[in-house]
């Protein structure tokens, strides 16, 4: 195999499909990514065994072949070359030359055959978006989704269709709960139902790909696997097995009290009390009342905060306290000057959304203080 190849050409590619590559690898092909030269183009394949995401890019082929590399390796000497190099890869017996100027690097290289492909089965539902969209129902909701290992199914977004017709996106770690949804184009060639938990990774790997947001994205749904296409780059992922909870039941449906106020200064104030909550439980106390908020926190050496913010609110008085990080995580994502906040009483779990914004909404959780 001989192919040159503009630096910046190999870079972008490589990146996509080096992120997928595990740095600690007990099979040592897993640690390689497939480079494959034919008639003018470059494919490059990588994998962990749950995912997959393959990309193709234009270059001059002398020799076609196909072979594998270290992807990290391939990636670091792509991106410390000069800007404008003119990188040429030649693979004979057994290494592969990567040369540029009076660069040069001799990496060993792996049989294409002892390198694994996932399968991803029949994908019956096939759905399109632009990549703006895609990237607000990601951005929107990934901060909730659960790290706990115990409840795996929690590990993921939870992607459905709503009964409106809209493309719903749910994350959840028991605490707080991220909900989105947008319009999007689908056709369904057979029976299964429209939905799938992405595995946390995978999330990722997509916000990687969402950069140019007028491109469409189309996606391919299975029972096991969905496929994620956009330009010449496809992801291919196993989704959760497991069965997410019936998150409905905790979005609060008559929430009597509302507050509503300017997000950044409401976002601020947060900011500033959160300095001496408890590092461990980071609690704030709320007293709400109809033309103020007062955000209170303590820690046990003794040290107390309290910052005093405009707001309005409708309702009798009320003192509820939470977790001031997750209240900061959802007035980081919510893209509104306005936003309100909706409670039953101290007990209840807060719903909170923009005020001019129905796409998404939040809820988290009250803490005893």
């Amino acid at each position: 195999m001989k192919l040159t190849i503009d630096r910046m050409s190999l870079l972008r590619p490589l990146g996509h499909v080096q992120s997928v590559v595990e740095r600690r690898n007990t099979i040592p092909i897993l640690a390689n990514v497939v480079l494959r030269a034919e008639e003018g183009e470059l494919s490059l394949m990588a994998t962990d065994m749950d995912m997959d995401i393959t990309t193709e890019v234009g270059c001059s082929v002398m020799t076609s072949g196909t072979t594998t590399m270290s992807a990290h390796l391939l990636y670091d000497i792509a991106r410390k070359l000069p800007d404008g190099a003119e990188v040429e890869i030649v693979v004979n017996d057994g290494h592969a030359m990567v040369s540029t100027g009076r660069s040069s690097f001799r990496l060993p290289t792996l049989p294409v055959e002892d390198f694994p492909a996932i399968s991803s089965n029949e994908l019956p539902v096939n759905f399109s978006f632009t990549a703006a969209d895609m990237r607000d129902l990601i951005d929107t909701t990934r901060f909730a989704i659960s790290t706990e290992e115990t409840r795996y199914y929690l590990n993921g977004i939870y992607i459905h269709k709503a009964e409106s017709g809209e493309l719903c996106a749910v994350a959840t770690d028991g605490h707080r709960l991220a909900m989105a949804s947008q319009t999007c184009e689908t056709s369904v060639q057979s029976g299964p139902a429209m939905q799938a938990i992405v595995p946390r990774k995978a999330v990722v790997e997509m916000g990687r790909l969402l950069d140019e947001e007028n491109e469409t994205l189309s996606l391919q749904l299975g029972s096991n696997h969905l496929k994620v296409t956009k330009g010449g780059v496809t992801l291919t992922t196993k989704l959760v097995d497991g069965q997410f909870p019936d998150f409905e039941k905790v979005v609060p449906k008559d929430a009597s009290r509302v507050l509503s106020g300017d997000r950044d200064t409401l976002k601020q104030g947060f900011q500033r009390a959160s300095i001496l909550s408890n590092e461990k439980y980071r609690g704030v106390r709320l007293a709400i009342s109809p033309e103020s908020l007062m955000i209170q926190a303590n820690n046990p050496e003794q040290e107390e905060a309290e910052e005093t913010v405009p707001v309005q609110f409708s309702g009798d008085q009320l003192e509820i306290g939470f977790n001031v990080s997750y209240l900061l995580d959802v007035l980081s994502v919510i893209d509104s000057d306005q936003v309100q906040m909706s409670v039953s009483d101290a007990n209840s779990s807060a719903l909170l959304e923009a005020v001019d914004d129905n796409n998404a909404v939040y809820v988290i959780m009250p803490m005893r203080l």
